[in-house]
């Protein structure tokens, strides 16, 4: 694919959509973060459910240290995993105030060295709390990347790196979010909704469904 199909799409998708951002729900970054690592294996439908009554009670690292791992499990046992996350999310956020003075750190390395927080977390951190031009790849982003021919790789930092590379500036902030949202509703796993697609025309999918 060259440089001139791949502004295309990029102009398409801010087009359809100029202001995209993440369906989890948040108003700082501590909640994002925390949102972000509930989500891992967990839907974004299912971590804004419990989310809407864990954060009004426990929005900083302190108080949700107050309410302590049976507290916290309790408030998110409806996702998946929640034993692992809750002990994750406590002790980061005893890092957060031992190190950080009780705030999100903003950058990758300091934010991957908090418990329950990879490559991908601190890439939407940095990206949607921080303004910071990052590629969360995701399976969606993944999926999609190589689909269409945006950027093939094997391995999820291939494609991350060559994302990097070869979205032109001006869309790389935003680029996350419209490839995330366009591989959750439309470039689905199984049978991907070609019919519809704003870029079918574009994409180097050799099995499409028009």
């Amino acid at each position: 694919m060259n440089s001139t199909i791949r502004r295309e799409i990029f102009t398409r998708f801010r087009s359809a959509n100029p202001h995209p951002t993440t369906e989890l729900e948040y108003k700082s970054p501590f909640e994002l973060l925390i949102a972000v690592v509930l989500s891992a294996q967990a839907t974004d439908k299912s971590v804004n459910l419990a989310t809407r009554n864990l954060f009004p009670k426990a929005n900083t690292p302190e108080k949700m240290l107050e309410l302590g791992e049976t507290g916290l499990r309790e408030a998110i046992k409806s996702i998946g995993l929640y034993k692992t996350k809750a002990r994750n999310i406590l002790a980061t956020c005893n890092m957060l105030i031992e190190q950080h003075g009780g705030s999100v750190p903003r950058t990758r390395e300091q934010l991957e060295k908090l418990p329950g927080v990879g490559r991908k977390t601190a890439n939407v951190v940095l990206n949607t709390a921080y303004g910071e031009p990052t590629m969360a790849v995701d399976t969606h982003i993944f999926r999609v990347a190589n689909r269409t021919g945006i950027a093939r790789g094997k391995t999820v930092l291939e494609v991350e790196l060559k994302l990097l590379k070869c979205i032109p500036g001006e869309f790389r902030h935003d680029a996350h979010h419209w490839l995330i949202l366009h591989g959750r509703y439309v470039c689905v796993a199984r049978k991907p909704k070609c019919a519809i697609c704003l870029i079918n025309d574009l994409c180097e999918y050799e099995e499409k469904n028009l």
